[in-house]
């Protein structure tokens, strides 16, 4: 009985909370149709809202909180009017204010960053697909870490001035900005962000095109890079065969800021990578193991030398099937910033011996990285040696040829893995070979003996 009490008793609060989510729709529902039926003009503002605004339009209103912060109460009245909420009205957002008790004794939040977050609320009872799309994303992932800047709602979007997508124009308009602050100078420098910045040019690509706007992924930990590029660059292989040996090749081993950023710095990352799952090898959350073992095999943490390397796959494969984990190398710029210092397409990097020499620059630089909880890689320093080293066969040769470096070590490396892996079978063929020969000669053998044998007696 006690357990159907207690079943009952949360049926009960579920329909209650469900009760409520309806009531707060039907008003919100309610509110929008009465203020659009208010407006007669475009954006006029509802009797309603003019009530709210002669007093929030004051600019220095603003109240102080339990820990000492100041909360802006500030609302522009005409940016109100033009934004996209304008048709819901202020007690569209605010239904739990009531004129009988405002403003209230007892301020609820403790400070903005939890005012915030309760705001957040409400954008998804009008707002539940972006929401979806949102928990999925880098930044949210932040937020659950406990991360005290990772945007929310409120943080790109301004909520009293909210304009549809196809009002922003112009590049100073990204929110983005107000954290990637280095990213943003970068591409506002480069050939897309030149482009955005002439009056009247939307068609140029802006944050939200390559990285999405509320989906936001870690660009860097997959083919998010090239995949955004090649969205809008359809026929980038097609033009790059024409004039690049290997174009196929260099599209999956080389990242495109490497040649289309000519100013920044490249550098070789070592992936560790599933040869079974056939995808990077990801650090589980809650079980952080990538640093700890990188830091216990770099016994004298000058980064990761050939031993130390091996040792660390080791590690990742102890647990499983031998060899799964393998190394996958790739050719990046350095950071984010310059790979968005993209150039125009004549200004590219053409010239081969830029990679393909002895003791070329981005060789000189290397990581090995694994996939984070959040998306994001998590990298370690190694040193330059790895690859020049037995195990370079593994870690490099998703974008070797041999000659390609002019690195004379590597490519004997290399010839001798070829010849192994020719020699290997060309001598079990071989030795296959002389022992059916040598199986017949014995069994003729055999047979002469045997008829010798039977007729002796005659």
């Amino acid at each position: 009985m006690a357990i159907c009490r207690s079943k009952a008793s949360m049926i009960g609060t579920k329909f209650h909370a469900d009760l409520v989510m309806a009531a707060k729709l039907a008003l919100v529902v309610l509110l929008a149709v009465t203020n659009l039926t208010a407006r007669a003009a475009g954006n006029a503002l509802s009797e309603l809202d003019k009530q709210c605004l002669s007093c929030h339009s004051a600019k220095e209103l603003a109240k102080k909180l339990a820990n000492g912060e100041t909360l802006t109460l500030h609302v522009p009245a005409q940016e109100f009017a033009q934004s996209v909420h304008n048709m819901i009205g202020c007690a569209g957002c605010h239904a739990d204010v009531t004129l009988n008790d405002h403003p209230p004794g007892k301020t609820k939040a403790a400070g903005t960053r939890e005012y915030t977050l309760a705001l957040t609320e409400v954008c998804r009872s009008c707002h539940a697909d972006k929401f979806k799309l949102y928990e999925g994303s880098i930044h949210a992932a932040l937020l659950r870490d406990g991360n005290p800047i990772a945007p929310v709602c409120t943080d790109c979007h301004r909520p009293h001035a909210v304009r549809a997508k196809a009002a922003r124009e112009s590049i100073a308009d990204v929110p983005c900005r107000n954290c990637h602050g280095s990213i943003y100078d970068a591409y506002a420098e480069s050939v897309h962000g030149k482009a955005r910045s002439k009056p009247g040019n939307t068609s140029a690509p802006i944050c939200a095109d390559c990285h999405r706007a509320h989906d936001v992924s870690a660009a860097a930990a997959g083919d998010h890079v090239k995949d955004a590029c090649l969205a809008c660059h359809q026929g980038a292989l097609a033009s790059h065969q024409t004039w690049l040996p290997n174009a196929a090749r260099h599209f999956e081993a080389v990242s495109c800021p490497a040649c289309h950023a000519p100013a920044a710095k490249r550098k070789v990352d070592l992936r560790l990578y599933d040869s079974v799952a056939q995808q990077r090898v990801a650090e589980k959350a809650g079980v952080p193991q990538f640093e700890s073992r990188a830091r216990s095999a770099d016994a004298k943490g000058a980064g990761l030398d050939a031993m130390a390397l091996q040792s660390l796959l080791r590690e990742f494969n102890r647990d499983g099937i031998d060899n799964r984990t393998t190394l996958r190398g790739r050719l990046e710029v350095s950071t984010g910033a310059e790979a968005h210092q993209l150039a125009a397409a004549p200004q590219a990097i053409q010239d081969c011996t830029k990679c393909h020499r002895q003791g070329a620059d981005p060789f000189q630089s290397v990581t090995v990285s694994i996939v984070g909880p959040d998306g994001r890689p998590l990298r370690y320093g190694a040193q330059q040696e790895v690859l020049n080293s037995m195990i370079s066969v593994d870690s490099v040769g998703g974008f070797y040829a041999i000659g390609g470096t002019r690195i004379k070590l590597l490519d004997m490396l290399f010839a001798l893995a070829l010849l192994s892996g020719i020699a290997v079978p060309a001598g079990h063929l071989t030795l296959s070979w002389l022992f059916r020969r040598y199986a017949k000669k014995i069994h003729e053998q055999d047979a002469a003996t045997r008829s010798t044998g039977a007729e002796a007696p005659k």
